[in-house]
């Protein structure tokens, strides 16, 4: 049974069916989901919730879907893994990741809105989807494309990480590079959306598609025994997660599947593509588009469909919002992976090393719960910390060059512990 009433302007409030449309015919606004609460709030229970199957379907009744979803059954549910000794390097007690490295199967976050987006496409009968991406969208559109049957066209910009190609290509996507960065695609797109009539998953179908990030704020607050964390810190790249989880937190409450408790949401972006945060640091609400010139390529877009909606949630939770250059990325990659064994790509360095800014300006006390975001995983993007990090030694094979080998770097403790 679905709980969805229609669509909803965010901006005017008109009301709209359920269909594949994202902008509001009278004042152009975004349309989202609406939903029937209170009689949601009399079918779902904690206890209920945790009898289900440990994926993102869990949460069904918050979600836009019509028929039992199909696809995604291995997206979502991912650890929530407290990092005691990340923490005690940084000084926060509660510190966790909630690390979506391991989400299936394409390990990123973006697993979980395309689930919603392909299982939605079906449901209106399209043949052919498509998306604008950066990277970790295109490879889960294509992989959930091909479970679901459905033909595939991505578009990405030029200069997109080689895994990611090979990522989107393997599954028989057809993928198109633009030349240009993302804002370029995204426009290219919403023509091609108009034209052909395919179901481009953050275009026309874009208010399904940004309801599946609810599901990492959901995860969230289940995994912590059904509360909120203090903190939590989200990258923005266009915007979607940030104020979706800030959805999620609220119609828990709105619900009754949490009772209490608030959480600000901090905004995290790279300091070469960090239109939002340059908003939020003036006061501002009207956001001036920028050039993208960072590693971070996941969330490199210079004008981020929803930035004034993370602006707001940001706002409203009373959070806060720092960049991070790339050598502070790199750096909080470094960290993460020696003192936890998680190697993030790009943007959940970035997602770190802003949480240790807002540490440092006391927005987080080290007594709090924090939780720090990990979309995606660092084997999709090598190209990022290629050149940071320490190159092999190359020996013969044999005892005494390993031994000379030993004994040279033994004073620097680099093979200490073979001894």
């Amino acid at each position: 049974m679905s709980y969805v009433t229609g669509l909803k302007c965010r901006e005017c409030g008109q009301d709209y069916p359920i269909s594949p449309l994202h902008v509001c015919e009278t004042c152009f606004g975004p349309l989202e989901v609406a939903y029937d609460y209170a009689a949601i709030r009399k079918a779902v229970s904690p206890a209920a919730i945790e009898q289900r199957p440990h994926n993102l379907w869990r949460y069904l009744e918050l979600l836009p879907v019509d028929a039992p979803p199909q696809i995604g059954p291995n997206s979502g549910f991912t650890p929530l893994l407290k990092v005691e000794r990340l923490g005690a390097e940084l000084g926060i007690r509660n510190l966790y990741i909630k690390d979506d490295t391991v989400n299936h199967p394409t390990l990123s976050y973006k697993d979980r809105v395309v689930s919603v987006a392909i299982s939605k496409a079906r449901e209106f009968g399209f043949k052919t989807v498509s998306c604008a991406s950066t990277g970790n969208l295109a490879t889960a559109v294509a992989a959930h494309a091909a479970r679901a049957g459905l033909q595939c066209v991505i578009f990405m910009p030029e200069g997109v990480e080689a895994g990611k190609i090979v990522g989107s290509t393997i599954y028989g996507a057809q993928v198109v590079i633009i030349r240009g960065n993302y804002d370029d695609v995204n426009r290219l797109c919403s023509e091609i959306a108009d034209k052909y009539g395919w179901a481009f998953v953050n275009i026309n179908l874009r208010p399904y598609y940004t309801e599946g990030a609810k599901t990492f704020g959901f995860e969230v607050a289940e995994q912590l025994g059904w509360r909120l964390p203090q903190h939590i810190v989200l990258p923005t790249a266009g915007g979607t997660i940030l104020p979706k989880v800030a959805k999620a937190f609220r119609e828990l409450k709105e619900v009754g599947l949490i009772s209490e408790g608030e959480c600000r949401v901090h905004c995290a972006q790279a300091a070469g593509a960090a239109p939002v945060i340059q908003a939020l640091h003036k006061g501002a609400d009207l956001i001036t588009p920028v050039k993208p010139n960072t590693i971070a390529k996941s969330i490199a877009i210079g004008n981020p469909a929803d930035g004034f909606y993370v602006l707001r949630a940001v706002r409203e939770s009373r959070g806060w919002g720092e960049v991070a250059s790339d050598s502070e990325i790199i750096e909080a990659i470094k960290l993460l992976a020696r003192t936890e064994g998680v190697f993030a790509e790009p943007a959940g360095g970035t997602t770190l090393a802003v949480t240790i800014k807002l540490l440092a300006q006391k927005r987080i006390n080290g007594d709090e719960t924090v939780v720090v975001s990990i979309t995606g995983n660092g084997y999709k993007t090598l190209e990022a910390v290629g050149n940071a990090i320490t190159q092999p030694y190359v020996i013969e094979a044999r005892l005494r060059e390993f031994d000379a080998l030993f004994e040279q770097l033994n004073g620097r403790r680099s093979l200490a512990g073979a001894a």
